[in-house]
């Protein structure tokens, strides 16, 4: 299969770019230094040059809080881009993968979040990639559209290796135990979003590790797994987060993968499995 992989310098990506290359793919992987989908016409050159067969987006502007105060680079980054990535997909016959986020929602419902859910966005962010959501489905290519949550790897910045980096530095952490959702691996997400990919598949799928968590479970499940104690960890409340933070977080995040499970395909792995894998790997 003839892939190209946007966003390849990111932590999703370049666990993307691994998982095609080792399936055998012809892998094309650009960064944003390579190719910027915020610019209509390097995205048409690129894949009108490239052919691929399926195009898997995960480039976009993931920085929640600075959307507050630039909208305008949210909308452009996370939104028009892929209106550009589906018209240049359109055009070369090529099938197109979007990664899209739980900050669709506003986390107020009691239960898991559904495909067929009404998204309503709190903030910049989750606007922006609802637009780009829109911008897929609009296209009437046949994109698959992938919400995910509380992303984890081996490459770039999260927030595994940010505790990470804390407990070996300060007797105590404190994290929210009122934002719940689905921390979810790379490793673990990137063979399924291939597997999507081969099967041209269409419409909105939730994709997450499983596993109900608080960040502050979360965090007590890290430091565990470093052979710390998880009485180092605090509960605290979002209401006093000092400072408090610009984009609002949805305080129900779990994401419930309705459409996947119910094709049949199996779910992944609960996420203390592959949590205690990247631990390792990063010790």
């Amino acid at each position: 299969m003839r892939v190209l992989v946007t966003g390849a310098g990111g932590q999703l990506g370049r666990d993307v770019v691994l998982s095609c290359e080792s399936a055998g793919d012809d892998v094309t992987a650009v960064t944003h230094a390579e190719l910027d989908v915020c610019s209509r016409d390097a995205v048409l050159g690129a894949i009108t040059a490239l052919r691929p067969q399926t195009v898997i987006n995960c480039a976009a502007w993931t920085a929640v809080d600075a959307c507050e105060s630039d909208t305008d680079r949210a909308w452009l980054s996370n939104a028009l881009s892929v209106r550009w990535l589906a018209e240049a997909c359109r055009n070369a016959g090529a099938h197109l993968t979007t990664i899209s986020t739980d900050y669709v929602f506003d986390g107020t419902k009691a239960t898991p979040y559904a495909e067929w859910d009404q998204p309503n966005p709190r903030s910049s962010y989750g606007r922006s990639k609802l637009g780009g959501e829109s911008e897929a489905s609009a296209a009437g290519i046949g994109a698959a559209v992938v919400r995910t949550s509380w992303v984890c790897g081996q490459f770039g910045n999260n927030m595994v290796k940010t505790v990470m980096r804390f407990a070996n530095e300060r007797p105590e952490l404190s994290f929210v135990d009122d934002q719940i959702g689905h921390p979810t691996f790379c490793a673990d997400l990137a063979p399924v979003l291939r597997r999507i990919a081969v099967d041209r598949r269409s419409g909105i799928h939730h994709l997450t590790n499983q596993g109900v968590a608080s960040w502050y479970e979360f965090v007590q499940e890290i430091v565990e797994a470093m052979g710390k104690s998880r009485e180092m960890v605090l509960p605290i409340k979002t209401a006093d987060l000092q400072p408090p933070r610009p984009a609002p977080r949805p305080a129900n995040s779990v994401l419930d993968n309705a459409a996947w499970r119910l094709a049949g395909m199996p779910t992944l792995r609960d996420y203390r499995e592959p949590l205690a894998e990247l631990v390792s790997a990063l010790s």
